[in-house]
């Protein structure tokens, strides 16, 4: 009897692993519809009799200025372009600022960010933590930088509602995501810890701070960068 039920929990495994292999398969080469993330806030705010609509417009990378790129590589995860989907000295920094301090602060790259926001919900249990390895890995293995780079620009939450580069563009600088500045891509990324919190059009005076931190990384980073992606 145990051994029929473990051949059954395996066969459930497999299959499992071979769908979410697929879903990754197809989503490498089609725009992406919506997100997790995105479902579940259209469920919190029916709930919270809240509006339902989610501003969100799919663009190309081709459409995305390197601007916007750059900024959120230099405020979110600068060894991007390097890691295979996980930063172990910033995760090892995080783990001993977060022993000395009070507030909790996260290393996720952008890798994970993307599996975290597309496939999975927010929380910190270990379930959750597991299958974001699970599909950081997925993405790193399928899909290439520029790709993960993309998504990610697309499905992230830059205000209330308002989820990737271009309607985030429309919506605070009236201009398309490709005619994003230099100035505009910072004050975007920086609202990227927590968009709920942080308005794009309105910043506060960390947000400012923040701001000109991000424009210095852009020029030491330089558009460079993305000739060897």
């Amino acid at each position: 009897m145990l051994k029929k039920f473990w051949k059954i929990i395996s066969k459930i495994i497999i299959f499992l692993f071979l769908i979410t292999i697929t879903i990754v398969i197809i989503f490498r080469f089609l725009p992406i519809p919506t997100s997790s993330f995105m479902v579940q806030n259209k469920i919190s705010n029916l709930f919270s009799n809240k509006s339902t609509h989610i501003e969100y417009d799919w663009v190309s990378k081709d459409n995305i200025s390197n601007s916007i790129k750059l900024a959120v590589i230099a405020a979110e995860d600068q060894k991007f372009l390097d890691h295979f989907g996980f930063d172990i000295e910033s995760i090892e920094k995080a783990i001993s600022r977060n022993k000395k301090s009070k507030r909790i602060r996260g290393a996720s790259t952008i890798t994970q960010q993307t599996a975290k926001n597309l496939f999975l919900w927010s929380g910190k249990s270990f379930i959750r933590k597991g299958l974001e390895a699970y599909f950081t890995l997925l993405l790193e293995l399928f899909w290439s930088k520029e790709r993960i780079l993309e998504v990610y620009l697309n499905i992230a939450e830059f205000g209330e509602n308002v989820y990737g580069v271009q309607a985030s563009a429309k919506k605070y600088f009236n201009r398309n995501a490709g005619q994003l500045t230099y100035q505009n891509a910072a004050m975007m990324a920086a609202v990227l810890p927590n968009p709920k919190r942080y308005k794009v059009n309105s910043p506060n005076q960390y947000q400012q701070r923040r701001v000109l931190w991000i424009q210095r990384q852009m020029r030491q980073l330089g558009e460079g960068i993305f000739k060897e992606d």
